[in-house]
Protein backbone atom coordinates (compact mmCIF):
# COMPACT_ATOMS: atom_id res chain seq x y z
CA UNK A 1 0.00 0.00 0.00
CA UNK A 2 1.72 3.89 -0.98
CA UNK A 3 1.08 6.35 1.43
CA UNK A 4 1.02 10.16 0.65
CA UNK A 5 1.94 12.73 3.14
CA UNK A 6 1.30 16.48 2.29
CA UNK A 7 1.98 19.46 4.46
CA UNK A 8 3.08 23.23 4.04
CA UNK A 9 6.63 22.72 3.56
CA UNK A 10 8.38 19.55 3.67
CA UNK A 11 11.09 19.48 5.80
CA UNK A 12 10.63 22.14 8.21
CA UNK A 13 13.49 22.52 10.87
CA UNK A 14 10.12 23.53 13.56
CA UNK A 15 8.65 20.34 12.22
CA UNK A 16 11.06 17.64 12.62
CA UNK A 17 8.60 15.41 14.34
CA UNK A 18 6.81 14.95 10.69
CA UNK A 19 10.16 13.84 9.32
CA UNK A 20 10.39 11.20 12.33
CA UNK A 21 7.44 10.07 11.86
CA UNK A 22 7.64 9.44 8.09
CA UNK A 23 10.66 7.33 8.81
CA UNK A 24 9.43 5.17 11.54
CA UNK A 25 6.42 4.74 8.98
CA UNK A 26 8.91 3.79 6.69
CA UNK A 27 10.75 1.07 8.82
CA UNK A 28 7.63 -0.54 9.29
CA UNK A 29 7.69 -1.49 5.26
CA UNK A 30 4.90 1.62 4.08
CA UNK A 31 5.77 3.23 0.93
CA UNK A 32 5.62 6.62 1.37
CA UNK A 33 5.27 9.99 -1.15
CA UNK A 34 5.87 13.49 0.11
CA UNK A 35 4.78 16.39 -0.95
CA UNK A 36 5.15 19.73 0.09
CA UNK A 37 3.16 23.44 -1.25
CA UNK A 38 6.35 25.52 -0.90
CA UNK A 39 9.75 24.88 -1.44
CA UNK A 40 12.18 25.60 1.76
CA UNK A 41 14.92 27.84 2.29
CA UNK A 42 18.37 26.35 2.65
CA UNK A 43 18.53 27.84 6.27
CA UNK A 44 15.25 24.21 6.27
CA UNK A 45 17.63 21.95 5.29
CA UNK A 46 20.70 22.31 7.33
CA UNK A 47 20.02 18.25 8.54
CA UNK A 48 21.33 16.03 6.37
CA UNK A 49 18.27 14.30 6.60
CA UNK A 50 16.44 17.26 5.74
CA UNK A 51 18.37 17.74 2.45
CA UNK A 52 17.71 13.73 1.83
CA UNK A 53 14.12 14.27 2.28
CA UNK A 54 14.09 17.58 -0.10
CA UNK A 55 15.60 15.89 -2.68
CA UNK A 56 12.90 12.96 -2.90
CA UNK A 57 9.67 15.39 -2.37
CA UNK A 58 7.38 16.75 -5.04
CA UNK A 59 6.80 20.70 -4.74
CA UNK A 60 3.58 21.99 -5.99
CA UNK A 61 4.41 25.65 -6.65
CA UNK A 62 7.71 24.37 -8.08
CA UNK A 63 6.23 22.89 -11.10
CA UNK A 64 5.85 25.15 -14.42
CA UNK A 65 2.70 27.12 -15.36
CA UNK A 66 2.56 23.69 -18.63
CA UNK A 67 2.29 21.44 -16.00
CA UNK A 68 -0.69 23.23 -14.07
CA UNK A 69 -2.44 23.62 -17.27
CA UNK A 70 -1.81 20.32 -18.48
CA UNK A 71 -3.39 18.59 -14.94
CA UNK A 72 -6.15 20.35 -15.45
CA UNK A 73 -7.13 19.85 -18.79
CA UNK A 74 -6.31 16.56 -18.18
CA UNK A 75 -8.96 16.08 -15.37
CA UNK A 76 -11.39 18.15 -17.04
CA UNK A 77 -11.33 16.28 -20.23
CA UNK A 78 -10.89 12.60 -18.23
CA UNK A 79 -13.51 12.74 -15.61
CA UNK A 80 -15.44 16.81 -16.16
CA UNK A 81 -18.34 16.34 -13.38
CA UNK A 82 -16.04 15.22 -10.61
CA UNK A 83 -13.62 17.95 -11.91
CA UNK A 84 -16.30 20.92 -11.32
CA UNK A 85 -17.77 18.55 -7.82
CA UNK A 86 -13.95 19.48 -6.71
CA UNK A 87 -14.40 23.02 -8.08
CA UNK A 88 -17.69 23.62 -6.37
CA UNK A 89 -16.40 22.15 -3.37
CA UNK A 90 -13.38 24.63 -3.29
CA UNK A 91 -15.75 27.90 -3.58
CA UNK A 92 -17.51 26.33 -0.69
CA UNK A 93 -14.41 25.39 1.78
CA UNK A 94 -12.78 28.64 2.45
CA UNK A 95 -12.98 31.84 4.52
CA UNK A 96 -15.16 34.62 3.77
CA UNK A 97 -14.13 37.77 1.99
CA UNK A 98 -12.11 38.49 -1.19
CA UNK A 99 -9.09 37.26 0.01
CA UNK A 100 -10.77 34.04 1.04
CA UNK A 101 -12.24 33.60 -2.31
CA UNK A 102 -8.64 34.08 -4.54
CA UNK A 103 -7.33 31.41 -1.89
CA UNK A 104 -10.03 28.93 -2.95
CA UNK A 105 -8.86 29.74 -6.66
CA UNK A 106 -5.18 29.16 -5.97
CA UNK A 107 -6.15 25.42 -3.21
CA UNK A 108 -7.97 23.98 -6.40
CA UNK A 109 -5.17 25.18 -9.14
CA UNK A 110 -2.86 22.96 -6.99
CA UNK A 111 -5.08 20.32 -6.06
CA UNK A 112 -5.66 19.34 -9.49
CA UNK A 113 -2.15 19.09 -10.22
CA UNK A 114 -1.20 17.59 -6.65
CA UNK A 115 -4.18 14.92 -7.89
CA UNK A 116 -2.11 13.90 -10.71
CA UNK A 117 1.15 13.15 -9.15
CA UNK A 118 -0.85 11.35 -6.29
CA UNK A 119 -2.18 9.23 -9.33
CA UNK A 120 1.24 8.85 -11.18
CA UNK A 121 2.54 7.54 -7.94
CA UNK A 122 -0.24 4.95 -7.31
CA UNK A 123 -1.18 6.70 -3.77
CA UNK A 124 -4.11 5.26 -1.72
CA UNK A 125 -3.99 7.46 0.85
CA UNK A 126 -3.38 11.08 1.65
CA UNK A 127 -2.45 12.44 5.16
CA UNK A 128 -1.73 16.04 6.01
CA UNK A 129 -0.21 17.30 9.36
CA UNK A 130 -2.01 20.56 10.54
CA UNK A 131 -5.80 21.54 9.18
CA UNK A 132 -4.52 24.80 7.31
CA UNK A 133 -4.45 25.33 3.69
CA UNK A 134 -2.31 22.61 2.42
CA UNK A 135 -5.00 20.32 4.62
CA UNK A 136 -7.89 21.80 2.04
CA UNK A 137 -5.17 21.05 -0.93
CA UNK A 138 -5.31 17.52 -0.23
CA UNK A 139 -8.70 17.32 0.18
CA UNK A 140 -9.75 18.70 -2.72
CA UNK A 141 -6.89 16.24 -4.28
CA UNK A 142 -8.60 12.95 -2.63
CA UNK A 143 -12.07 14.32 -3.25
CA UNK A 144 -10.59 14.50 -7.66
CA UNK A 145 -9.08 10.97 -6.90
CA UNK A 146 -12.03 9.50 -4.71
CA UNK A 147 -9.34 8.02 -2.13
CA UNK A 148 -8.84 8.48 1.23
CA UNK A 149 -7.93 11.06 3.38
CA UNK A 150 -6.74 12.04 6.56
CA UNK A 151 -4.65 14.81 9.31
CA UNK A 152 -3.30 15.34 12.23
CA UNK A 153 -4.65 18.64 14.75
CA UNK A 154 -2.20 19.74 16.65
CA UNK A 155 -3.36 23.35 18.19
CA UNK A 156 -3.34 26.79 17.74
CA UNK A 157 -2.96 26.78 13.90
CA UNK A 158 -6.26 24.98 13.34
CA UNK A 159 -8.35 26.37 15.76
CA UNK A 160 -7.59 30.04 15.41
CA UNK A 161 -8.98 32.17 12.09
CA UNK A 162 -8.81 31.89 9.17
CA UNK A 163 -8.35 27.23 10.06
CA UNK A 164 -10.42 27.20 12.22
CA UNK A 165 -13.80 28.31 10.37
CA UNK A 166 -13.36 25.36 8.06
CA UNK A 167 -11.66 22.24 10.85
CA UNK A 168 -15.37 21.65 11.67
CA UNK A 169 -15.94 20.49 7.72
CA UNK A 170 -12.53 19.17 7.60
CA UNK A 171 -12.84 16.72 10.31
CA UNK A 172 -16.43 15.59 9.01
CA UNK A 173 -14.78 14.94 5.52
CA UNK A 174 -11.82 13.54 6.82
CA UNK A 175 -11.45 8.94 7.40
CA UNK A 176 -9.14 9.69 10.28
CA UNK A 177 -8.48 12.93 12.26
CA UNK A 178 -5.19 12.12 14.52
CA UNK A 179 -5.04 14.63 17.85
CA UNK A 180 -2.04 15.01 19.44
CA UNK A 181 -3.85 16.01 22.54
CA UNK A 182 -7.08 14.73 24.39
CA UNK A 183 -7.12 18.86 24.72
CA UNK A 184 -7.05 18.83 20.66
CA UNK A 185 -9.82 16.30 20.32
CA UNK A 186 -11.96 17.61 22.87
CA UNK A 187 -11.45 21.35 20.59
CA UNK A 188 -12.89 19.32 17.75
CA UNK A 189 -15.56 17.49 18.91
CA UNK A 190 -17.00 20.79 20.14
CA UNK A 191 -17.23 21.43 15.93
CA UNK A 192 -18.53 18.21 15.23
CA UNK A 193 -21.43 15.98 15.52
CA UNK A 194 -20.99 12.51 18.06
CA UNK A 195 -21.02 10.77 15.20
CA UNK A 196 -17.99 11.96 14.21
CA UNK A 197 -16.07 11.28 17.26
CA UNK A 198 -15.54 8.01 16.57
CA UNK A 199 -12.97 9.12 13.50
CA UNK A 200 -10.93 11.10 16.05
CA UNK A 201 -7.61 9.35 18.12
CA UNK A 202 -5.48 10.39 19.79
CA UNK A 203 -2.08 10.13 18.77
CA UNK A 204 1.03 11.42 19.85
CA UNK A 205 4.44 12.92 18.25
CA UNK A 206 6.97 10.76 19.41
CA UNK A 207 10.42 10.86 19.75
CA UNK A 208 13.28 8.77 18.42
CA UNK A 209 15.02 8.03 21.49
CA UNK A 210 18.02 6.29 19.82
CA UNK A 211 19.06 9.58 18.16
CA UNK A 212 18.84 12.21 21.27
CA UNK A 213 22.46 13.42 22.40
CA UNK A 214 23.61 12.59 25.73
CA UNK A 215 23.28 15.07 28.79
CA UNK A 216 25.97 17.56 29.12
CA UNK A 217 28.21 17.93 32.19
CA UNK A 218 26.36 20.93 34.06
CA UNK A 219 29.38 23.01 34.95
CA UNK A 220 29.91 26.46 32.69
CA UNK A 221 26.09 25.93 31.55
CA UNK A 222 24.40 25.08 35.29
CA UNK A 223 22.97 28.76 35.21
CA UNK A 224 21.67 28.76 31.77
CA UNK A 225 17.79 28.67 31.34
CA UNK A 226 16.96 27.69 27.69
CA UNK A 227 13.63 28.66 25.28
CA UNK A 228 12.91 27.11 22.02
CA UNK A 229 10.02 28.31 19.88
CA UNK A 230 9.13 30.70 17.27
CA UNK A 231 9.67 34.43 18.11
CA UNK A 232 6.00 35.12 17.69
CA UNK A 233 3.15 36.63 20.25
CA UNK A 234 1.23 33.81 21.58
CA UNK A 235 4.75 32.31 22.88
CA UNK A 236 4.94 34.64 25.73
CA UNK A 237 8.84 35.54 25.33
CA UNK A 238 8.12 38.95 26.36
CA UNK A 239 6.84 37.32 29.84
CA UNK A 240 9.55 35.13 30.28
CA UNK A 241 11.98 38.30 29.68
CA UNK A 242 10.66 40.20 32.56
CA UNK A 243 10.92 37.31 34.74
CA UNK A 244 14.12 36.75 34.15
CA UNK A 245 14.80 40.43 34.42
CA UNK A 246 13.97 39.45 38.48
CA UNK A 247 15.46 36.28 38.69
CA UNK A 248 18.72 38.23 38.00
CA UNK A 249 18.37 40.41 40.69
CA UNK A 250 18.70 37.03 43.33
CA UNK A 251 20.67 34.64 41.29
CA UNK A 252 24.27 35.48 39.90
CA UNK A 253 25.42 34.07 36.97
CA UNK A 254 22.42 33.43 35.22
CA UNK A 255 21.85 33.16 31.66
CA UNK A 256 18.97 33.04 29.12
CA UNK A 257 18.95 31.31 25.28
CA UNK A 258 15.89 32.01 23.12
CA UNK A 259 16.51 29.36 20.43
CA UNK A 260 14.15 30.14 17.43
CA UNK A 261 12.95 33.12 15.14
CA UNK A 262 9.90 35.10 14.48
CA UNK A 263 8.21 38.72 14.07
CA UNK A 264 8.76 39.03 17.42
CA UNK A 265 12.46 39.36 17.45
CA UNK A 266 13.23 43.33 16.98
CA UNK A 267 10.62 43.70 19.51
CA UNK A 268 12.25 41.14 22.19
CA UNK A 269 15.65 42.35 21.70
CA UNK A 270 14.49 45.73 22.01
CA UNK A 271 13.11 44.58 25.53
CA UNK A 272 15.66 42.60 26.66
CA UNK A 273 17.71 45.79 26.42
CA UNK A 274 15.16 48.63 28.08
CA UNK A 275 15.57 45.51 30.94
CA UNK A 276 19.10 46.05 31.58
CA UNK A 277 19.93 42.68 31.02
CA UNK A 278 22.51 43.21 28.81
CA UNK A 279 24.81 40.00 27.54
CA UNK A 280 22.99 37.91 29.85
CA UNK A 281 20.22 36.90 27.29
CA UNK A 282 21.72 35.70 23.82
CA UNK A 283 19.41 35.19 20.81
CA UNK A 284 20.60 31.89 18.72
CA UNK A 285 18.24 32.24 16.03
CA UNK A 286 17.07 29.38 14.46
CA UNK A 287 19.42 26.26 14.84
CA UNK A 288 19.02 23.04 13.14
CA UNK A 289 17.74 20.41 14.77
CA UNK A 290 21.22 18.62 15.71
CA UNK A 291 22.24 22.01 17.18
CA UNK A 292 19.40 22.61 18.97
CA UNK A 293 19.25 19.38 20.99
CA UNK A 294 22.65 19.87 21.78
CA UNK A 295 21.81 23.41 23.38
CA UNK A 296 19.41 21.64 25.36
CA UNK A 297 21.37 18.73 26.73
CA UNK A 298 23.79 21.72 27.75
CA UNK A 299 21.19 23.54 29.54
CA UNK A 300 20.27 23.69 33.38
CA UNK A 301 16.15 24.13 32.93
CA UNK A 302 14.22 24.25 29.44
CA UNK A 303 11.42 27.05 29.83
CA UNK A 304 8.09 27.61 27.61
CA UNK A 305 6.15 30.10 28.62
CA UNK A 306 3.22 30.26 26.25
CA UNK A 307 0.05 31.27 26.04
CA UNK A 308 -1.41 28.26 23.60
CA UNK A 309 0.36 25.32 22.65
CA UNK A 310 -0.71 22.38 20.82
CA UNK A 311 1.64 19.92 22.87
CA UNK A 312 5.14 21.00 22.03
CA UNK A 313 7.92 18.12 20.90
CA UNK A 314 10.45 20.26 22.69
CA UNK A 315 9.25 19.91 25.87
CA UNK A 316 9.56 15.56 25.25
CA UNK A 317 12.97 15.94 23.84
CA UNK A 318 14.05 18.25 26.99
CA UNK A 319 12.34 15.76 29.46
CA UNK A 320 14.09 12.70 27.52
CA UNK A 321 17.30 14.42 27.91
CA UNK A 322 16.62 14.75 31.53
CA UNK A 323 16.91 18.47 31.37
CA UNK A 324 13.51 19.59 33.93
CA UNK A 325 11.25 22.01 32.25
CA UNK A 326 8.92 24.86 33.34
CA UNK A 327 5.84 25.58 31.20
CA UNK A 328 2.42 27.18 31.28
CA UNK A 329 -0.59 24.98 32.16
CA UNK A 330 -2.08 25.26 28.81
CA UNK A 331 -3.88 22.89 25.80
CA UNK A 332 -2.18 19.27 26.13
CA UNK A 333 1.00 20.42 28.17
CA UNK A 334 -0.33 19.17 31.33
CA UNK A 335 -0.95 15.72 29.79
CA UNK A 336 3.32 15.56 29.27
CA UNK A 337 4.00 17.20 32.23
CA UNK A 338 2.49 16.78 35.42
CA UNK A 339 3.32 18.91 38.01
CA UNK A 340 6.47 17.53 39.35
CA UNK A 341 7.09 14.89 37.28
CA UNK A 342 9.43 15.91 34.79
CA UNK A 343 8.90 19.83 35.56
CA UNK A 344 7.42 22.25 36.77
CA UNK A 345 3.74 23.58 35.89
CA UNK A 346 2.67 27.56 36.19
CA UNK A 347 -0.69 29.64 35.04
CA UNK A 348 -0.23 31.10 31.71
CA UNK A 349 0.67 34.89 31.95
CA UNK A 350 1.61 34.59 35.88
CA UNK A 351 5.02 35.44 35.34
CA UNK A 352 5.70 35.43 39.53
CA UNK A 353 5.11 31.75 39.07
CA UNK A 354 7.03 31.11 36.10
CA UNK A 355 9.95 32.69 38.10
CA UNK A 356 9.04 30.98 41.28
CA UNK A 357 9.11 27.61 39.43
CA UNK A 358 12.66 28.33 37.82
CA UNK A 359 13.96 29.01 41.22
CA UNK A 360 12.99 26.25 42.73
CA UNK A 361 14.85 24.23 40.36
CA UNK A 362 17.89 26.58 41.42
CA UNK A 363 17.82 26.21 44.75
CA UNK A 364 16.60 22.71 45.37
CA UNK A 365 18.96 20.09 44.32
CA UNK A 366 17.08 16.98 45.77
CA UNK A 367 13.78 18.22 43.32
CA UNK A 368 16.16 18.86 40.29
CA UNK A 369 17.40 15.42 40.67
CA UNK A 370 14.35 14.13 40.98
CA UNK A 371 12.76 15.68 37.80
CA UNK A 372 15.43 15.23 35.59
CA UNK A 373 14.94 11.49 36.07
CA UNK A 374 11.09 11.19 36.35
CA UNK A 375 11.09 13.56 33.03
CA UNK A 376 12.65 10.51 31.51
CA UNK A 377 10.38 8.17 32.66
CA UNK A 378 7.40 10.11 31.83
CA UNK A 379 8.11 10.51 27.79
CA UNK A 380 9.60 6.75 27.52
CA UNK A 381 6.50 5.71 28.84
CA UNK A 382 4.07 7.36 25.97
CA UNK A 383 5.57 9.51 23.56
CA UNK A 384 7.94 6.88 21.15
CA UNK A 385 7.82 7.55 17.80
CA UNK A 386 7.72 3.76 16.95
CA UNK A 387 4.89 3.07 18.74
CA UNK A 388 2.69 5.91 17.71
CA UNK A 389 3.74 4.92 13.87
CA UNK A 390 2.07 1.84 14.91
CA UNK A 391 -0.93 3.11 15.66
CA UNK A 392 -0.91 5.33 12.70
CA UNK A 393 -0.38 2.24 10.13
CA UNK A 394 -3.84 0.76 12.19
CA UNK A 395 -6.06 4.42 11.31
CA UNK A 396 -4.10 4.42 7.58
CA UNK A 397 -5.21 1.03 6.40
CA UNK A 398 -8.61 1.04 7.79
CA UNK A 399 -8.89 4.26 6.29
CA UNK A 400 -8.11 3.22 2.83
CA UNK A 401 -10.25 -0.10 3.17
CA UNK A 402 -13.85 2.33 3.21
Amino acid sequence: MRLAYLTSQYPASSHTFIRREVEALRSLGWHIDTFSVRTPGLDETKAGADRTEAKGTFYILRQSPAAFVGAHLGALFTNPARYFRTFALSLGHRAPGVRGLLLSFAHFAESVLLARALKRREAQHLHNHFANSAATVGLLATRMLGISWSFTMHGISETDFPAGIMLGRKIEAADVVACVSYFGRAQGMRLVAPKHWDKMHVVRCGLPFDRLPARAQQSGNARTLICVGRLSPEKGQAGLLKAFAKLRERHDGLQLRLVGDGPEREALEALAGDLRLGDTVTFAGRLSETETLDEIARSAILVLSSFMEGLPIVLMEAMAIGVPVVASRVAGIPELVEDGTGGLLFASSNWDELGACVERLLTDGELYKTLSESGKQRVAGEFDVQKSAKILSRLFKGAAKT
